[in-house]
């Protein structure tokens, strides 16, 4: 891989902004619209660039093929699920925690990665990241000033939720073998055809009369936090590695905190900024341990 460059970091940054600007407004869009709509609109906006690359670079979308079972199941663990439980969530709970609380994906990972696939076992750095990670985000919940019992329970959704993305990525490793591009647009394509009649039955969104910057931030979830940023992301991912491209996982937290209260006025209380750099440098030592001896010696 090339050593990063000016634009690298720019392209990363960037990627970091548009996932993180992604929690605020989900806020937004909860303001006219049902969790269940939310979802189902932000994966078919989603699903749209993605298609589109498909067919620019004449890949073939497998969505229907002898796989169809794998591409469904992971659509809807790794997007219909969680999409809906963040929304669900972020209804009574603050973006900027929202993304904080996502944010501990990876330490999540760690966890169920040590008992689901080879070669991810826990070691010493692993189990500093998870112990950071974990009170991180005990910590946030003592903060009484932004959780409390009556949004308690979004904020339980919202990290659920996070755990539904972990288990649907260990499940696209059964299809890894296949193309990128494809595998995205097969779970983007099987995550709207699930949705959209829970959507339209449960919550009827044609009888709504949404406001404009409701409207508005639904379209953009899909077409930038779900559409394109997965493109740029494999942009980075191809011209300069994994290890580059995870380096996004600082960032997201950061800018999720600093947007939400830019966009939002949200609060920002001294527990939330301690949650957040416990959360980071658990991340830190997770990703950290790629590159280190597994502490029991495996």
């Amino acid at each position: 891989m090339n050593s990063p460059k000016t634009l690298d970091y720019f392209l990363l940054t960037t990627l970091a902004l548009i996932w993180a600007s992604a929690f605020f407004n989900i806020k937004i869009a909860t303001y006219s619209y049902g969790p269940i709509t939310i979802a189902f609109l932000r994966i078919l906006f989603g699903a749209i660039p993605v298609i589109i690359l498909c067919l620019v670079k004449n890949i073939k979308i497998e969505a229907f093929s002898n796989d169809w079972m794998w591409y469904a199941s992971i659509g809807i663990i790794n997007l219909v699920i969680p999409f809906f439980l963040i929304a669900y969530g972020v209804q009574k709970v603050q973006s900027n925690l929202a993304a904080i609380l996502m944010s501990s994906t990876p330490i999540s990972a760690t966890i169920l990665a040590h008992f689901f696939v080879d070669k991810e076992k826990i070691n010493f750095f692993k189990i500093i990241g998870i112990i950071l990670g974990f009170l991180g985000i005990l910590y946030l919940f003592s903060d009484n000033l932004l959780i409390t019992n009556s949004n308690f329970f979004s904020a339980l959704m919202i990290l659920l939720g996070s755990t539904f993305y972990v288990i649907g990525g260990i499940l696209t490793l059964k299809i890894s073998h296949k193309k990128n591009e494809n595998v995205t647009a097969s779970i983007l394509i099987w995550g709207t055809l699930i949705i959209c009649p829970i959507s339209l039955f449960f919550e009827q969104p044609w009888t709504l009369s949404p406001r404009l910057d409701s409207t508005l931030s639904l379209i953009y979830l899909g077409v930038f936090p779900t559409g394109i940023a997965w493109l740029l992301r494999f942009v980075i991912l191809k011209k300069n590695g994994l290890v580059f491209q995870s380096q996004v996982a600082y960032l997201i937290p950061i800018f999720g905190v600093i947007l939400g209260f830019l966009f939002l006025d949200e609060l920002i209380t001294s527990k939330v900024l301690i949650a957040l750099v416990a959360v980071i440098l658990g991340i830190y030592f997770v990703k950290k341990s790629s590159t280190s001896k597994s502490f029991w010696g495996n």
